[in-house]
């Protein structure tokens, strides 16, 4: 039980930023179920790949050295600057977000988990096996928790007609600010 609980924690404090992203990429999707079923796989691709590195960095692997990590900033500073980029420069031929895949959703996760990374792999590395397996299989319900927040949020009249309107215009604030504070970790 102590494990879980210090797993459920643990997963809150280190993607309470993603609550903000998911909502925006929700309140983006527009009621869209296709968008929101790209929204969920691309969260797990991300989240997934951020607890394999983290796996394969707790077994001893080093497969991503700490002093990288913060340059994983740029994919959603880039997003960010292309999304800010559109709302100048409009393309008509351009897809909808909610036709566009999964993969941005993933970059993004993966990007904005760099500070993951950070804390998982010294608590992997201590946890054992057993213990790795229990954090996980926690984090993974986590994903589905804050997936269903996010829409939940991005679902309230006030915040999806704030989203409705705004969202074209925070999207690209929030990753652009994202990147840069996960870039400052590298400074």
């Amino acid at each position: 039980m102590d494990l879980v609980l210090a797993a459920v924690g643990m997963f809150a404090v280190t993607n309470i930023d993603d609550m903000l992203v998911l909502a925006v990429f929700f309140g983006l999707a527009a009621g869209s179920r296709r968008a929101a079923l790209h929204i969920v796989l691309g969260q797990y691709l991300g989240f997934g790949a951020i607890l394999a590195v983290s796996v394969l960095g707790a077994l001893g692997a080093g497969l991503l050295p700490a002093q990288l990590i913060p340059y994983l900033g740029l994919l959603p500073l880039l997003l960010g600057l292309r999304a800010a980029w559109k709302i100048v420069r409009p393309d008509d031929d351009a897809p909808a977000f909610n036709k566009v895949g999964f993969a941005q959703v993933a970059a993004v996760t993966c990007a904005n988990g760099g500070d993951n990374i950070g804390v998982y792999v010294p608590v992997f590395a201590v946890a054992g096996i057993g213990g790795m397996t229990g954090y996980i299989v926690v984090f993974l319900v986590g994903v589905a928790v804050w997936c269903a927040a996010g829409r939940f949020l991005a679902g309230r009249p006030l915040v999806a007609k704030a989203l409705s309107r705004w969202g074209h215009l925070i999207l690209p604030v929030v990753l652009i600010g994202l990147g840069l504070v996960i870039l400052a970790g590298a400074l």
